[in-house]
């Protein structure tokens, strides 16, 4: 049996694809709440495929957000990708550019970790495409489950569950909070400048939210070590 071949990709992205069950499974419910057909919901986990952008993309849908202004947010929030596939493109054996865009579609937080962690040398396009291919149909499947599920709640639960969708960010954002000083300022420094354009309406909605992460990350990143070293 080939240790790093399409089974053993398989395998190995098992516990990828039970991870993003629950996850999955709220997207759909909330997409239901939100107004989203199944066909919608289900068709953006497989063309977008990517959990905090498209949880991003329902509080944006559900405020009337553009659809231009959603596209480029989910842009800003999954630019990191370009770094994990640049990094992951190192340890993957030489295959042709198609075979690489396929699976780096498919690249996640999760699936990048099981892959750039793997041992034995460079890796096999047939394993990278087992990782991803059980992790991609676990979210997929489950999104659909979720929105049928929530087809089926009482019409004042699936009202309520409008609020279910802010939890699940505080609950994302406050455990990268703890003992971590540059993420609390981060995170408070774009509600400040989210708040002021929400309070002003010198923005709408997705474009404050944009701004605010930019604007964020740029003075986190350059502006304050720079002003520190001065």
């Amino acid at each position: 049996m080939d240790e790093h071949g399409f089974s053993a990709g398989l395998k190995a992205g098992v516990s990828i694809a039970i991870g993003y069950f629950p996850i999955a499974l709220t997207f759909g419910l909330l997409a239901k709440t939100t107004g989203l057909s199944l066909i919608e919901a289900t068709a953006m986990s497989v063309f977008v495929f990517a959990g905090a952008a498209q949880y991003i993309s329902l509080s944006l849908i559900a405020a009337g957000v553009s659809p231009v202004v959603i596209v480029v947010n989910t842009f800003v929030v999954n630019i990191r990708h370009f770094l994990m596939t640049a990094a992951l493109n190192e340890k993957m054996q030489p295959d042709a550019i198609w075979k690489k865009a396929l699976y780096a579609f498919g690249i996640t937080d999760e699936s990048f970790s099981v892959l750039a962690t793997q041992s034995g040398g460079r890796l096999k396009t047939s394993f990278a495409a087992g990782v991803i291919i059980i992790s991609y149909g676990s979210w997929v499947v489950f999104t659909a489950i979720g929105h049928l599920i929530g087809a089926n709640l009482p019409q004042f639960l699936q009202a309520s569950m409008g609020i279910a969708l802010y939890a699940m960010f505080v609950g994302l954002l406050v455990p990268s909070m703890r003992g971590n000083r540059k993420v609390v300022s981060l995170a408070a420094i774009a509600g400040i400048i989210n708040s002021l354009f929400y309070f002003t309406g010198w923005l709408s909605t997705g474009w404050a939210i944009l701004v605010s992460t930019l604007v964020s990350a740029i003075f986190i990143e350059y502006i304050s070590p720079r002003a520190r070293k001065a």
